[in-house]
């Protein structure tokens, strides 16, 4: 049987602020509990990842977002088929409408985690805002972690009180 909790970090490291996904998945195999969880790594998501998500309570995604105007931003997902699911790399929402095709139920919940980025070119290091924003979302990862539950994650949905200035 799987972990109960999938946390499902997407990016590539050499593309600058594109690592903050497998980054913060680092960071959590430092500082959390991992007796639940179980951390994923890669380069994008693809139609093969839907079978992760099978079996677990409560999933989430995590990935680098230049349209994202706070250091994160946090929201509650659900199955959407998109044109995505024809490409190489596939959005949250197609994942769990795959999911919900092959297995004909509905995914578990899942949520997605995007962090604030600026420069996504190859070779490029993480810029100075996407670490400010890395570390911000750690912590705030770090506290969801420590309360694994659908109803609590459902509350810090968009919190305000992480907002950079």
């Amino acid at each position: 049987m799987p972990k109960p909790i999938l946390i499902f970090g997407y990016g590539n490291l050499s593309r600058g602020d594109d690592a903050l996904g497998p980054l913060l998945l680092e960071y959590i195999e430092d500082h959390c509990d991992l007796s639940t969880i179980e951390l994923l790594v890669d380069f994008q998501l693809q139609i093969e990842h839907a079978l992760d998500i099978e079996n677990r309570t409560l999933v989430l995604f995590v990935d680098a977002s230049i349209a994202c105007e706070q250091a994160f931003s946090f929201t509650q997902l659900s199955a959407n088929k998109d044109k995505s699911y024809t490409t190489h790399a596939m959005s949250p929402a197609a994942v769990l409408d795959v999911y919900q095709s092959i297995k004909h139920q509905t995914p578990p919940p899942c949520f997605l985690l995007s962090i604030q980025a600026e420069k996504l070119e190859l070779g490029e290091g993480l810029s100075s805002k996407a670490a400010k924003s890395l570390k911000t979302a750690s912590v705030f990862t770090e506290q969801l972690l420590q309360t694994p539950d659908y109803d609590y994650w459902l509350t810090r949905i968009n919190p305000t009180e992480y907002e950079t200035h």
